[in-house]
């Protein structure tokens, strides 16, 4: 499991050091190989471990080629979809598209979400931090059935 938000920076080639608290799980589920793809709702990217990308994988290929809504959601997430492999120093090179799409540069956030990371300009992240805790404070619709059986 996936868990934290860690400050890293993107070199000038466009990779990143995985932080060596995952690097040990990381080769153990799945040799180093990843997968990173667009987010469809957030600008930022996703990182799976090869065989969590195949879970995702399995779904997208029951949805229908035939209905615009699903076939969209199949084109966007494999059509971004690139094989990142960590090398011996533990990082991971990004293709320019998927950087672009997040607008990553320099400063980039890596966050933990269970089975898979996030991973977002520096700015953006805190941007969303601030939307999501007024968003939380200030929430007009009623708590999902699920939210409020969650108790932390």
């Amino acid at each position: 499991m996936y868990r934290g938000a860690t400050t890293i920076n993107l070199d000038n080639k466009g990779r990143l050091a995985v932080p060596t608290r995952y690097r040990d799980l990381l080769n153990e589920e799945s040799q180093g190989q990843m997968v990173c793809t667009i987010d469809l709702h957030q600008p930022c990217l996703l990182l799976y471990p090869l065989p969590e990308w195949e879970v995702i994988e399995r779904k997208l290929s029951r949805l229908s080629s035939m209905n615009p809504a699903e076939r969209r959601v199949q084109r966007l997430l494999l059509g971004h979809a690139s094989e990142c492999q960590m090398d011996s120093a533990g990082r991971i090179l990004l293709a320019n598209t998927l950087r672009q799409h997040a607008g990553l540069e320099k400063e980039v956030m890596l966050v933990g979400q269970f089975n898979k990371f996030e991973l977002w300009d520096e700015k953006a992240w805190y941007l969303q931090i601030e939307k999501d805790i007024n968003a939380e404070q200030s929430a007009m619709e009623p708590l999902s059935e699920r939210l409020q059986d969650l108790s932390l």
